[in-house]
Parts: C-alpha cells; sequence; structure tokens
C-alpha cells in the first residue's frame, strides 16, 4: 500500500476498495479487473483509490494479503487446546471453506491468473512459517509428538482440496466438508511405528 489508513474514515475507504476489487476478481477475473471498475463498484474515486494503491498489482497483492490473514485467523481461532480432535478437525474445516465461501471465484483467479509478488511465492515467507507453525502445534497436541512434516503435508492437503474444490465450484457442498474433516482426523492420528 501507497500509504497506511489510519483514521475509521480511511480504513472504511480501503476496505470497501478491497472488498470492491475482491468481488471484481471474484465474477469478471484478472480481464475485467481494473482500477477504474473497482473504484466505480467502491463508490469512490479514482484519486482515493491511487492515495492507497498506486497500481492494481498493489491493490491484488493487497486483496491476497487480506484473504492470507483471514485464513490465519481461522487457524489461531482453532488453536484452543481443550478443543478434542473431532471438533478441531469440523472447526477448521467449517472456518476455513467458509473464509474461501466468501468470493468463490477469487481463489482460481488469485492462483491462475493475477500475478503475485515473489514474496507470496516465498515458502520461507513470515506468513508461510506462522501458518505452518499453526499446523505443527496443532499435529503435536492431537499426536503427542512434534512432526514437522505432518503438519507440512496437512497443511497442504486442506490448501490443495480447498482451493481445488472453489476452483471446480463444489467448495459449498457438504460431502466436500465432510471429507475434509476426515483427512483431518486422519492426518492428526497417531501412527503406529512398523517393528524393525
Amino acid at each position: 500500500m501507497r500509504k497506511t489508513p489510519r483514521q475509521a474514515r480511511s480504513r472504511a475507504l480501503v476496505e470497501a476498495i478491497l472488498e470492491a476489487g475482491a468481488r471484481i476478481l471474484s465474477v469478471e477475473g484478472w480481464a475485467g479487473f481494473t482500477t477504474n471498475a473497482v473504484a466505480e463498484r467502491a463508490g469512490v474515486s479514482i484519486g482515493s483509490l491511487y492515495q492507497y494503491f498506486p497500481d492494481k498489482l498493489a491493490l491484488t497483492d493487497a486483496i491476497r494479503q487480506r484473504h492470507l490473514d483471514d485464513c490465519m485467523a481461522v487457524l489461531r481461532l482453532s488453536q484452543d487446546a481443550a478443543l478434542s480432535p473431532d471438533a478441531f478437525a469440523a472447526g477448521l474445516a467449517r472456518a476455513m471453506i467458509s473464509a474461501h465461501l466468501k468470493h468463490p471465484g477469487l481463489h482460481r483467479v488469485l492462483l491462475d491468473e493475477a500475478p503475485a509478488s515473489s514474496d507470496y511465492r516465498n515458502p520461507q515467507s513470515v506468513f508461510e512459517q506462522a501458518y505452518l507453525a499453526c499446523f505443527e502445534a496443532a499435529v503435536a497436541r492431537y499426536r503427542g509428538e512434534a512432526n514437522r512434516v505432518a503438519a507440512l503435508v496437512l497443511s497442504d492437503a486442506i490448501d490443495g482440496i480447498v482451493h481445488n474444490a472453489a476452483r471446480r465450484g463444489m467448495l459449498a457442498e457438504p460431502e466436500v466438508e465432510r471429507e475434509l474433516v476426515a483427512v483431518v482426523l486422519a492426518s492428526l492420528a497417531l501412527r503406529t511405528r512398523p517393528s524393525s
């Protein structure tokens, strides 16, 4: 962002711009995504949009970051140590699907069409490390042992299932949620090691 909104009014303006941009990307794709269209949908002047976002790539990165923040919020809410494995899996699946149903077409565009800065493709980014740490904590809590690879596999499985279901227009189907819960539970089950 070009500048950080500090007052409630400017934060509301930025939120309106981000919401309008997410809707346009979701419905019209990258080809229909212009700063003029976003400003018009948000009900703001193009000058107001440019105060915060120098171009549509910066706006796209901000929309992507807002989505990542939503996903991180889901993970943080599911870190309650008192949750049973069933409650954790069901809550995580439901909340992650809900976060992606907000603008179901957005994820296809962000993943397949829109350019992204190198930060979003970096597996060592601050976000990726924090995201994976939440899965590591869950694996350690329910398996009784830390296992970074298991956390990575669980994280990738959830991302793959949710993103591909969104791409296929299947994300709202109850069966997807049930199967996602089953995958999470299977990943959290403590496995016995074969004897040597």
